[in-house]
């Protein structure tokens, strides 16, 4: 049995080839996107463990979609170095978050694979659901508007506004879901798992779709018919799987699936494609995934500076970092002035508040990515 050719990524005409090559391949691939990840953001700084976990998801979604044809926007725009990798910038990438070098985010300006202007702010189904509706309207029915959400993005509250509309739009529109911290409602037992296996597959989807279409088109009992299918199958889902907050809002939901599982994930995404509506991809992945010290640490590897590879330790000690004595002189003031109170959007570690927040934990508010109304409610407790 002949091994398997390692594909060499320099040589590489990105995204395109990725399509031609086996998943053992790609696995390769992930394995050397890691280490440019890693000894990149070692020497520039950035945002490492964010990145790291979505190696393999980045990876499919570009085996299974033609960008740019298809428009994918990253929120949270962290996340998205890999998907710069694969999409012609891997020679540039030295040159990350350094002055007339590639950015740390995405931007259209940059590179056509770039859909929008993405950061930390929560517009990424809004944003996704403008392109999607785009291309209804220009007759474009084959390709689709990927909506990535990442870890501080799903805590906005702009998020459940854009998927309110997007689930009932009736367009292409793909929201994935990056799921590295918590857990939505675990399906358990044997019915649930062959269930969630069997909507995760591309040929029941399409099988599916072709049944309602026949029926839709089947004179006086076609419909009902329909209908009656379509309850009773809810009803039994309902009773096994339970019914999912995004199935309500009017997306037809896949998953979970295994992020760093390269098969269920083009399994996974090959059925939503498939769906032609609205679609929620919930994905599992584990934020630092294949670097120890972001593993055990994915806080502290958030967003970092230049660091030593074997050991992970800074190459400026965080205690002498801005953030960090700003939090310090803080609880200092905290100390003095009881009615001081200390306010954050989901970034405790990186703005150094988490001095703040373990000595006085009654008047420290993490409001994760909020809205002006929601800040502002917040900052009238220090009035």
């Amino acid at each position: 049995m002949s091994e398997i050719k390692k594909p060499d990524i320099y040589k590489m005409n990105l995204p395109a080839d990725l399509k031609k090559l086996s998943t053992a391949q790609c696995e390769e691939l992930c394995g050397d996107i890691r280490k440019i990840l890693i000894d990149t953001v070692s020497k520039n700084g950035g945002h490492l463990a964010s990145n790291l976990g979505t190696v393999e998801l980045t990876m499919a979604i570009h085996r299974v979609f033609e960008s740019p044809k298809d428009k994918i926007v990253w929120d949270v725009g962290h996340q998205a170095y890999t998907h710069k990798i694969l999409t012609g910038r891997l020679k540039e990438f030295k040159t990350l978050r350094q002055e007339n070098g590639i950015s740390g985010f995405c931007r259209p300006d940059e590179s056509v694979h770039d859909a929008f202007i993405s950061g930390h702010s929560s517009t990424s189904v809004s944003a996704a659901l403008g392109i999607a509706t785009a291309m209804k309207l220009s007759g474009d029915k084959t390709h689709h508007a990927i909506a990535v959400v990442g870890d501080g993005a799903s805590t906005g509250g702009e998020l459940y506004e854009g998927l309110n509309n997007a689930g009932k739009s009736d367009t292409n529109i793909i929201v994935i879901l990056n799921y590295n911290e918590m857990s939505i409602s675990k399906n358990v037992g044997g019915m649930a798992k062959y269930l969630s296996s069997m909507r995760t597959k591309e040929s029941y989807q399409r099988t599916k779709g072709r049944v309602e279409r026949m029926l839709d088109k089947t004179p006086v009992i076609g419909k009902p018919v329909k209908n009656a299918v379509r309850n009773s199958k809810n009803a039994v889902k309902n009773m096994i799987l339970h019914s999912t907050m995004f199935e309500d809002l009017g997306f037809h939901y896949i998953g979970p699936i295994d992020g760093h599982n390269l098969e269920e994930l083009e399994q996974g995404l090959m059925a939503a494609k498939a769906v032609n509506k609205p679609v929620f991809v919930h994905v599992n992945t584990i934020k630092g995934k294949g670097y120890a010290p972001a593993e055990a640490n994915p806080g502290e590897f958030h967003g970092v500076g230049s660091f030593e590879i074997k050991t992970g330790n800074p190459d400026v000690v965080l205690s002498d970092s801005f953030s960090s004595i700003m939090g310090k002189e803080l609880c200092e003031m905290g100390e003095k002035n009881k009615r001081l109170c200390a306010v954050t959007a989901a970034m405790k570690y990186g703005t150094g508040l988490q001095y703040f927040a373990k000595r006085f934990p009654e008047r420290f508010f993490d409001v994760a990515l909020p809205k002006n109304t929601q800040l502002l409610s917040v900052l009238g407790l220090l009035l």
